[in-house]
């Protein structure tokens, strides 16, 4: 607009740079003076461009070393030299237009990292309350052994206390951190969650899932409900593998914290692992049809776990490192399909994985 009422110039063009199809550079039109309905083309396949012309210039919008993008200018045609005037003004112009892009594009890069950094803060906070949770646990069934009289029951109560106040910090962060969780999958790993793994480079899973089915026995005994756990380790479980293969122990603690927070309190739950994969049940009221495909997208909450505490996230996370290690996870509602022993109906995540 500011050049609107320049008898010299008779077209401006704005480009910016960006990735092309193809993954090369290119350079795009954003913006031109005057308006046209008229699409024009990248600057590499506009033809008329090849023709060199005195009557038109280019201005870069740099950042540094780094070309942003460039303006194209072309005045009537004449036989005259480019005025100075016209040509300082154009000048200070591409600098204003570049610094306000390097400026547009830093803050967004910004707001990217913040997003980034909030999500993954929310995954943290999650996955810290299946330890947090196991330390309360065995509190409460270190608190029912001790004798009314006991010198430690004091110590006992002091960390039960404790935990609850850590619960509440990370109840907090939670709060500070959350961001809104797209509905869908959107395909991207970027925010996968690190396991918390030993600093071998080498690892068993049977020695990371057996802390977590030993927790689950002992969360079960405190509540009353009947827990089983595997009637067979089969081979691939025993076997030495990367440590990066670890993540499975990850999806074991998640499904198993799901299984005990969502199923009805005195229904059986328990974990099964055979050659097929790993299975963790309940014999609660399986989920709603409409529901089983949905519960793995991030931010769904099903009816049942509505009134619940939860952020949505478990197995969401679940799912993306099952693929992340080249396996599925995916909801049965009779268990018994994975082995013969198990309800014929309930509710049924097994990881199944083609790596074993």
């Amino acid at each position: 607009m500011s050049f609107k009422s320049d008898l010299d110039i008779e077209h401006l063009v704005v480009y910016v740079a960006s990735s092309g199809d193809s993954g090369s550079p290119t350079l795009e039109v954003v913006g031109q003076f005057p308006e046209s309905e008229k699409v024009l083309q990248p600057v590499e396949t506009d033809v008329a461009l090849r023709t060199p012309s005195s009557n038109r210039r280019w201005y870069p919008l740099q950042e540094g070393s780094i070309l942003l993008g460039v303006i194209r200018a072309e005045r009537v045609p004449s036989e005259k030299k480019w005025p100075e005037s016209l040509d300082q003004r154009l000048q200070v112009t591409s600098i204003a237009v570049a610094n306000s892009l390097a400026s547009e594009l830093e803050r967004k890069r910004l707001l990217d990292q913040l997003d980034d950094q909030k999500e993954q803060i929310s995954l943290m906070v999650h996955q810290l309350r299946n330890p947090l949770a196991a330390l309360g646990t065995y509190a409460k069934l270190l608190l029912k052994k001790l004798g009314p009289e006991s010198e430690h029951k004091n110590l006992v109560k002091g960390l039960m206390t404790e935990q609850a106040q850590v619960n509440k910090y990370l109840s907090a962060l939670d709060e500070l951190s959350q961001v809104k969780l797209p509905k869908s999958a959107d395909g991207s790993n970027r925010l996968l969650l690190p396991p918390l793994l030993p600093t071998e480079t080498l690892v068993s899973l049977r020695t990371l899932i057996e802390p977590l089915i030993q927790r689950a026995q002992a969360r079960a005994n405190l509540l009353g409900r009947k827990w089983f756990g595997p009637t067979k380790w089969p081979d691939w479980i025993e076997k030495t593998r990367s440590v990066s293969e670890g993540v499975i122990a990850e999806i074991v603690a998640n499904l198993l914290e799901n299984a005990f927070r969502y199923s009805p309190p005195l229904s059986s739950l328990g974990i099964e692992i055979t050659e097929k994969g790993i299975c963790i049940w309940d014999e609660g009221s399986p989920i709603n049809k409409d529901e089983r495909e949905k519960i793995f997208e991030k931010g769904f909450r099903g009816k049942k776990s509505s009134e619940l505490d939860g952020s949505g996230i478990g197995l969401a996370l679940g799912r993306d490192l099952a693929r992340q290690v080249g396996g599925e996870l995916k909801l049965i509602t009779n268990p018994n399909q994975f082995h013969s022993s198990l309800p014929e109906i309930g509710n049924a995540f097994i990881f199944i994985w083609d790596e074993k």
